[in-house]
């Protein structure tokens, strides 16, 4: 499955379009399923880094730093140049901005460590990635869009996201990795649950998109209109984040990992905050949804083209040599 994961999970997403049309009545029951897998998700990605490395990657300031500016700097000013183009109706550009705004602390560091990217870093700038969202975000808002809007978005929800998507799943991670270093049962359970990471990312990604579908209806003319914008999101992140890797001067791994921390963003937990907005913006939900649906696809092309787009020392020194 780890070999071909990419598959899998452009499978996931399919089958959970067919779920959501065939059995629309199972939503509202899917959707309280969405966190329990999120956590579940990221505790066996936490499961994959020691708690040493990942403090150690924490003191790694400079790629913090960049990770920081390729988010809350580089991502905003793309945006913001997108936001006079977006379909005008409120709940269309709402969903836009919550998900593009906000970047992602879950499948990223499995894509960026299929491109060769430093996955232990993108897993320890997680957390400070979450929390400055919560931050910033209603901020982001209150600019795009005014008071109005800004003002539905509480923080909240994202308190609540931060302690059972990462603070509880960080926890239950350490403990089980102390447990199987003093015990040979906890390494038997933590090896078992390493092998779980494809299946939880693919239900995961079925239990999210089956939820929504059912939620289209009419509105599947405005959600398309946004998938270009989607589709230029990437395109020019790529590059945007290609431009920092450059100006940090970093290595091929981790000018990989800031290209993929500035293009992925946090749709599967976002989706929370957008499932949770008055029914006259519930169409928001759907245009998170959407967002994950193209950035998927966008991250097959992203892991061929991205080393392609920085490769590693020896091969540049190859390439050159021909």
């Amino acid at each position: 499955m780890e070999r071909h994961q990419v598959a899998v999970y452009i499978g996931a997403l399919a089958a959970g379009g067919l779920v959501g049309w065939a059995a629309p009545g199972a939503g509202p029951g899917l959707e309280h399923a969405i966190n329990p897998v999120l956590a579940m998700l990221l505790y066996v990605t936490f499961l994959q880094v020691p708690a040493a490395d990942l403090l150690r990657s924490l003191r790694a300031g400079r790629f913090l730093s960049a990770a920081l500016v390729v988010n809350f700097v580089v991502v905003p000013l793309v945006v913001a140049a997108m936001f006079p183009f977006l379909p005008a109706g409120q709940a269309v550009r709402l969903g836009v901005l919550l998900v593009l705004l906000a970047p992602c602390v879950d499948y990223v560091i499995v894509f960026s460590g299929l491109a060769g990217g430093s996955s232990q870093r993108l897993l320890a700038a997680t957390p400070l990635l979450l929390l400055a969202q919560m931050i910033l975000l209603p901020v982001f808002l209150f600019l795009f869009m005014g008071s109005g809007l800004a003002d539905i978005v509480e923080a909240g929800p994202f308190l609540e996201a931060f302690l059972i998507l990462i603070v509880i799943p960080l926890a239950l991670a350490w403990l089980t990795q102390v447990w199987a270093a003093r015990h040979t049962s906890g390494q038997k359970v933590a090896d078992a649950m390493g092998t779980t990471m494809v299946p939880l990312m693919a239900a995961t990604l079925l239990t999210v998109v089956a939820s929504q579908v059912p939620k289209l209806g009419d509105s599947l003319a405005d959600v398309a209109r946004v998938v270009p914008f989607y589709i230029l999101f990437l395109l020019v992140m790529a590059f945007a984040g290609f431009a920092v890797a450059r100006l940090f001067r970093f290595d091929a791994p981790d000018g990989r990992a800031i290209v993929f921390t500035g293009a992925t963003r946090n749709s599967l937990v976002v989706l929370t905050l957008a499932l949770a907005l008055p029914d006259a913006l519930a169409v928001a939900a759907i245009v998170v949804v959407t967002q994950t649906l193209v950035e998927v696809i966008g991250m097959v092309v992203y892991v061929r083209a991205i080393p392609r787009l920085l490769p590693a020392r020896g091969a540049r020194s190859r390439a050159v040599q021909r």
